[in-house]
C-alpha cells in the first residue's frame, strides 16, 4: 500500500458536547448523543454539521450524523476540516473498526475512558478522496446486509416474544395466575471465568458479551473466539446444552440483564467473568421457557431495579437469585420449546447468515484500510 499514514489531529477538529445526560427530553426535536448506542432527544442544538461522535466513556461506540444535533459532555464531535481531503463516510467506516483499539488503550476503573490523544494520535491511512468515495460505499452496502440479517433475526425473535405472551401472559402482572416459584429453587448460579495474561498450553473457546448481540440462542460455537490458558478450568466452568447465560457487567447498560440459551452439544466451551450462568437442576421448569422469560421487558426491569452502581449497572447472584416467576404446567412449557424448537431451525439460519455477514465485513474492512480492496 503506498497510501500516506496521517495522523488524524491534522485532518479534523474535535470538540465535546457540553451537557449532562439528564438534559435530554424524550420529545425533543434533535438528536442527543451520549454513550448509548441509541441517541436520545434534545429540544436544542449546538452543532449542524457533517460530524462523527465517539462516545468518550461506557461503551465507546461511533455514530455519523449530518445535520442539527447536541451532544454529551463526554462525546467526542469529529469533523473533517476539508471534505476535499477526507471523506466523513470513510472517516466513520475508519473510526468503526479504529474503536476497538480505542477499547484496548481506554484508562479507567469500573468506566473506561478515553483521551483526546488516543483520537488525535490515531493513525489513518489516506488514500485518494475518490477512493475513500469508493472504500466507503463498498462498506456501506457490506454494513447494510449486516444490518438486514440482524432485522430478520430480531423479526423472527419478535414472533416468538409473542407467543409467549399470547401463551403465558407477562411474567411480572400473571395474568394467568399461574403458581410462583423462585429462581433458586430450580438450579444454580456460576459466574463466569476471568482469563489471565500470558497464559498458554490449553485453547478453548468462550462466550463472551460481545458474542451475545441480539441473539437469543447460540446452537453453533464455531464462530466464539478462544482463549489460552495454562490449565483447562473445572466442569462448572464449562457450558452445557440448555444453559442460560446473564451479563452480569458491561459499560453498556442496555446489555445488562440480557440473557441467552446455549447449546456447546458438548464441545469444551466456558464463559467470561461478564457473565453469570444459571443451570436448571430439576425438571419442572423449561430453559426455553425461562430465556423468554428473563427477556420480557418487565422482567428485564424488575431484574435490574436490584443492579448496582450509578453509572454502570451491575447485576448479581443475589440479584438473580430473588426473582421469582410464574410456573405454569411443564406441559405448556414443552409446547412452548417446541415451537421455539420449530423456528430454530430458520433462526440458526439466520443466525448463521448473520455471523456469516458480520465476518464478511469485518473481512472486507481490514482489506479497505489496507489498501487490498
Amino acid at each position: 500500500m503506498s497510501w500516506q499514514i496521517v495522523k488524524l489531529g491534522t485532518l479534523v477538529a474535535i470538540k465535546t458536547g457540553k451537557l449532562d445526560a439528564n438534559a435530554a427530553d424524550i420529545q425533543g426535536l434533535y438528536p442527543f448523543f451520549t454513550c448509548s448506542r441509541e441517541p436520545l432527544r434534545i429540544n436544542s442544538y449546538a452543532f449542524d454539521c457533517d460530524a462523527i461522535l465517539i462516545a468518550g466513556n461506557g461503551d465507546l461506540n461511533v455514530k455519523h450524523y449530518n445535520g442539527k444535533f447536541n451532544a454529551y459532555q463526554r462525546t467526542y464531535v469529529v469533523t473533517s476540516l476539508s471534505d476535499e481531503i477526507l471523506c466523513t463516510r470513510y472517516l466513520f467506516h475508519f473510526m468503526d473498526k479504529y474503536v476497538e483499539r480505542l477499547r484496548e488503550l481506554s484508562i479507567g476503573g469500573v468506566i473506561k475512558y478515553i483521551k483526546l490523544g488516543m483520537l488525535t494520535d490515531a493513525e489513518i491511512p489516506l488514500p485518494p478522496l475518490a477512493e475513500q468515495k469508493r472504500i466507503a460505499t463498498i462498506l456501506d452496502v457490506a454494513d447494510a446486509i449486516r444490518r438486514k440479517r440482524q432485522q430478520a433475526i430480531q423479526l423472527a425473535d419478535n414472533f416468538l416474544h409473542a407467543v409467549f405472551l399470547e401463551m403465558f401472559g407477562d411474567p411480572v402482572m400473571n395474568p394467568k395466575g399461574w403458581a410462583i416459584s423462585s429462581v433458586t429453587a430450580h438450579g444454580s448460579f456460576k459466574n463466569g471465568l476471568n482469563f489471565g495474561k500470558g497464559e498458554s498450553g490449553h485453547s478453548l473457546r468462550y462466550l463472551g458479551v460481545g458474542d451475545f448481540k441480539s441473539l437469543s440462542t447460540i446452537d453453533d460455537i464455531g464462530s466464539l473466539g478462544s482463549v489460552t490458558l495454562d490449565s483447562l478450568p473445572g466442569k462448572d466452568y464449562l457450558l452445557e446444552n440448555g444453559d442460560l447465560v446473564f451479563v452480569r457487567s458491561n459499560g453498556n447498560k442496555e446489555l445488562v440483564g440480557r440473557c441467552i440459551t446455549i447449546y456447546p452439544d458438548g464441545e469444551p466451551l466456558t464463559f467470561s467473568s461478564f457473565c453469570i450462568r444459571y443451570r436448571i437442576e430439576d425438571d419442572s421448569v423449561a430453559s426455553e421457557y425461562l430465556n423468554y422469560l428473563f427477556r420480557t421487558p418487565s422482567m428485564k426491569q424488575t431484574m435490574l431495579k436490584g443492579g448496582q452502581g450509578a453509572n454502570i449497572q451491575n447485576i448479581n447472584q443475589k440479584i438473580l437469585g430473588a426473582l421469582e416467576f410464574p410456573l405454569p404446567p411443564k406441559a405448556l412449557q414443552e409446547k412452548f420449546s417446541k415451537i421455539v424448537q420449530t423456528y430454530r431451525g430458520s433462526k440458526l439460519f439466520l443466525d448463521c447468515g448473520f455471523v456469516h455477514a458480520e465476518s464478511l465485513f469485518a473481512a472486507i474492512s481490514q482489506k479497505a484500510f489496507s489498501g487490498k480492496l
